[in-house]
């Protein structure tokens, strides 16, 4: 789980996003996020906007995470809603 490819991921565009643009475009919750995380499913950093704390996630293994709990449409009609 903590490849090179893995760790590239940190490093290349898009390849990246917040706990709160995960809620938005996959439908998860901050619960689902958290529970993943302490799993080992996902791998996360801490950052920080103003002063405001955040969660950075890695969109393949959060993509995978959406796929295996929900089924490979869920993320198909995700994308078609928008």
């Amino acid at each position: 789980m903590y490849s090179s490819e893995t760790n590239s991921a940190w490093h290349k565009k898009g390849g990246t996003l917040s706990d709160k643009s995960a809620r938005k475009e996959f439908g998860i919750t901050q619960e689902e996020i958290i529970d993943a995380i302490r799993d080992g499913r996902l791998q996360y950093r801490t950052n920080n906007v103003f002063g405001n704390p955040y969660l950075r996630l890695i969109r393949s293994e959060v993509e995978a995470f959406v796929d295996e709990k929900y089924g490979n449409d869920y993320l198909t009609k995700k994308k078609n809603q928008e």
